[in-house]
């Protein structure tokens, strides 16, 4: 049966895309569109261009003083670079989530607060109690740290502490959310844990996912992107990906002949 979700209107819209750092490309002439209340996973061999790819989105490569970005990029239907569109507040609407947990040093509570706060989004101290404990309890983590709010997020342990970057980023009400390899510094119940969020939160968000785990890609992802040497190579249903690629690159990458 087919899904819905893959057919509808590309929540991101991508044309073209190229990327360069001075003189060395990353990434040549990408195109795709990226679904919305999916998990969309990124594939390929480490320094193919995922990650790059990734940053474009939010518009972080903007803060790497040698990278030049060309090409389009919409998010629903407006051109992210267009000069009426202001980068933070790109990234307020773009959440993105690294592949080391990164809490500020801050308390659990100031640490989920801190992106509604400069953003305007609450005005007083009831409100921000009121995200902070939402975001924490779409985070799965509400019942593990109710009782720690005023701790540093860093005495958390490594797996709460991304399901914390994971509140932070999403507490400011994204509609996308890029994930850069997540789960990469996790044993296997965190990133079981991970994976089970994720699976909640495609149905909020487009979910971008960065990942070297092929069986987590298959595990949570409805849609597969496998990148190879800086080129978009081949891009559908994960199911259809893993199990009757159209490039024999592809193949090969996901058989662990080439990678």
């Amino acid at each position: 049966m087919a899904d819905d979700s893959l057919a509808a209107p590309p929540k991101v819209t991508v044309r073209n895309v190229n990327v360069h750092y001075d003189s060395i490309q990353a990434l040549f002439d990408v195109s795709i569109d990226l679904p919305d209340k999916t998990v969309t996973a990124l594939i390929g061999p480490s320094g193919c261009g995922k990650s790059t790819f990734l940053r474009c989105i939010n518009r972080m490569n903007d803060t790497i003083p040698s990278c030049r970005v060309s090409g389009k990029i919409f998010l629903d239907g407006q051109n992210i670079h267009d000069r009426s569109v202001d980068p933070v507040f790109l990234r307020a609407r773009v959440g993105m989530v690294f592949q080391k947990p990164n809490p500020f040093p801050k308390s659990v509570f100031d640490n989920v607060a801190y992106g509604p706060r400069i953003h305007g989004l609450v005005t007083n101290r009831s409100e921000t109690a009121e995200v902070v404990e939402q975001s924490l309890r779409n985070a799965a983590l509400w019942d593990e740290v109710k009782d720690r709010l005023g701790e540093p997020g860093t005495s958390l342990s490594g797996g709460q502490q991304q399901r914390l970057c994971i509140a932070r980023a999403i507490a400011t009400q994204p509609e996308v959310l890029l994930m850069d390899e997540p789960c990469s510094a996790l044993d296997p119940i965190a990133t079981s844990q991970i994976e089970d969020l994720i699976d909640h939160l495609r149905a909020d968000y487009s979910v971008v996912i960065v990942t070297h785990s092929m069986q987590q890609a298959a595990r949570i992802s409805k849609k597969t992107a496998f990148f190879l040497l800086g080129h978009l190579v081949e891009v559908g249903a994960t199911n259809v990906i893993f199990t009757n690629p159209s490039d024999s690159r592809t193949e090969s990458y996901i058989t662990g002949r080439i990678g």
